[in-house]
């Protein structure tokens, strides 16, 4: 199922997002995704997940959106690191200081033998609070966090890159990027959005969650194929093929991969379900 996405006032936008299972579940997520609400203290995202039966149409649960959308979004993040970071992999880099900063964090270090966790924000502030909010996330006690004012040198420094931002001009340049890097964006989620430049996605092996919704509004890949810098079959396999091990992912230590994801609706219905079996189960 698509994802309908609708333009609200100051930049704002309104995404529905159905899934459906035969014979089983059915649910859609509210999201309203604000910009402008840093300036009110607020979070950028918030949403709403409603659970129904499929035959019957009877709700099931209606369950906080965004903790789900950050959970699900941060494990199918960390499921394709399995197969595209190097099992060696013992620095993350996490580019941006929102809400889904920690739980990315986390997810990572649950995937790979994490050592040293870097936090990069534009305002230095904000990189403090979302190490403070990371440390209280429950990460091991071995791992360290620190912030690095130097994107670039952060860069350097990482075996594994996370970036989950709004912005609109690319952060990631591929002059920054050593070899064998894994490089996780989550954050743009339209067309217009960008967070790694031309030439990063032109040399790094290209994966994502879903080829449909990747190709549809994924800025990072829409404008350079627009442009004829990129092909879709640059794009070397999805999640489900990545799942399935119908695709080996990484093909050497020293080849940059690349995921890019926009969200899929059916990630939210698989969440949410597990959700409602574990309250069931509490009941019982």
């Amino acid at each position: 199922p698509r994802r309908h996405a609708h333009a609200l006032p100051d930049d704002a936008t309104l995404l529905l997002m159905p899934a459906w299972r035969a014979r089983r579940q059915l649910g859609v997520k509210l999201v309203t995704v604000t910009p402008s609400n840093c300036e009110r203290a607020l979070p950028t995202v918030h949403a709403l997940y409603v659970l129904s039966d499929t035959d019957s149409g009877m709700t099931l649960a209606i369950n906080d959106g965004e903790i789900l959308t950050l959970r699900r979004t941060a494990a199918v993040s960390a499921l394709a690191s399995r197969s595209l970071s190097r099992p060696d992999s013992r620095c993350l880099l996490m580019v941006g200081t929102g809400r889904l900063a920690p739980e990315m964090v986390v997810a990572h270090c649950a995937s790979r033998p994490i050592e040293r966790v870097i936090v990069w924000g534009r305002s230095e502030h904000k990189a403090q609070e979302a190490i403070e909010r990371i440390r209280q996330a429950g990460l091991p006690d071995h791992v360290s966090v620190n912030t690095n004012r130097s994107l670039a040198a952060a860069c350097a420094d990482a075996n594994i890159i996370c970036c989950a931002t709004t912005s609109t001009e690319p952060l990631l340049h591929a002059e920054w990027i050593r070899p064998g890097t894994h490089i996780v964006l989550v954050g743009g989620f339209k067309p217009n959005m960008r967070e790694a430049d031309d030439a990063l996605m032109r040399s790094a092996a290209l994966f994502v969650d879903t080829l449909e919704g990747a190709l549809a509004e994924a800025g990072d890949l829409v404008q350079p194929i627009q442009r004829s810098l990129l092909q879709p079959s640059d794009i070397r396999a999805d999640l489900t093929a990545l799942a399935r091990a119908t695709h080996d992912g990484r093909q050497s230590a020293d080849q940059v991969t690349l995921f890019k994801s926009v969200g899929c609706a059916l990630a939210d219905l698989a969440a949410a379900g597990m959700v409602q079996q574990s309250v069931a189960g509490d009941a019982v």
